[in-house]
């Protein structure tokens, strides 16, 4: 009995090695789609997810001083979220701008003394800083056909990781990876990638802390990156003044 059980998984004599490697082949690659259909089956709804950042974005409240700084530029902003409005008021010159994260869509404007302008100049820098008005504006959260492409560890952090696809002429992003926490929900990375598949933008979180039951941002790097050179030509810091 012993040695039909042997015999059982050793090649006939008449099967040649090509045959012998093409089955080995077939079982190897039979195996990788059966363990990547079962990986894609855990990972979550993209759509889902990104509601779920939306909302979380929109359930804040915050009144806090703040700063940009750049190199030696510091530029310091109120901060004040009241659920789904959000404003950032700087002064020197006075600036503030409002934006309202919604359900399907988030709105970006200027408050004058006169009421507020949609602000249209999104791809500009605020205060010449790394950060542009679009990004301020979290439009990528709305984007739609995002997808799952795997987890990966940001600090420490197991985090989901999003590839989303800009609408055609809507940004100056080509695509973007996104990674989302997932305990909180919380950014944790985002990578904007030009239209030749180049890095141009780089936010992540450097800080946070945690204040009762959420965490709250500390500190954040936005490095705006060559995409020739791979290397970053400037690096902007938000921060959190508790």
């Amino acid at each position: 009995m012993k040695n039909l059980f042997v015999h059982s998984i050793i090649p006939t004599r008449c099967e040649n090695k090509s045959a012998q490697r093409t089955k080995q082949a077939t079982l190897v690659a039979a195996l990788f789609l059966a363990l990547g259909s079962a990986w894609g089956q855990n990972f979550p709804d993209a759509n889902q997810l990104l509601t779920n950042v939306r909302l979380r974005q929109s359930q804040q409240q915050i009144d806090l001083r703040a700063q940009l700084r750049q190199e030696a530029k510091i530029i310091p902003f109120h901060l004040v979220q009241n659920g789904p409005v959000i404003r950032y008021i700087f002064s020197n010159p006075d600036e503030t701008l409002q934006l309202r994260v919604g359900a399907n869509d988030s709105r970006l404007v200027e408050i004058t003394r006169s009421g507020s302008e949609k602000i249209t100049r999104l791809s500009e820098p605020v205060r010449g800083t790394a950060i542009t008005y679009e990004d301020l504006a979290l439009k990528f959260l709305y984007w739609p056909n995002a997808r799952v492409t795997g987890s990966d560890f940001i600090r420490t952090r197991s985090c989901w990781k999003l590839q989303l696809r800009a609408p055609p002429g809507d940004s100056q992003y080509d695509a973007i990876l996104l990674w989302v926490d997932k305990d909180n929900g919380a950014l944790m990375r985002m990578e904007g990638y030009d239209s030749a598949g180049k890095l141009i933008k780089r936010f992540e979180v450097v800080s946070a802390q945690k204040i009762e039951d959420r965490w709250y941002l500390k500190q954040m790097r936005v490095e705006k990156i060559d995409p020739k050179s791979n290397k970053a030509t400037a690096r902007t810091y938000l921060e959190i003044n508790k």
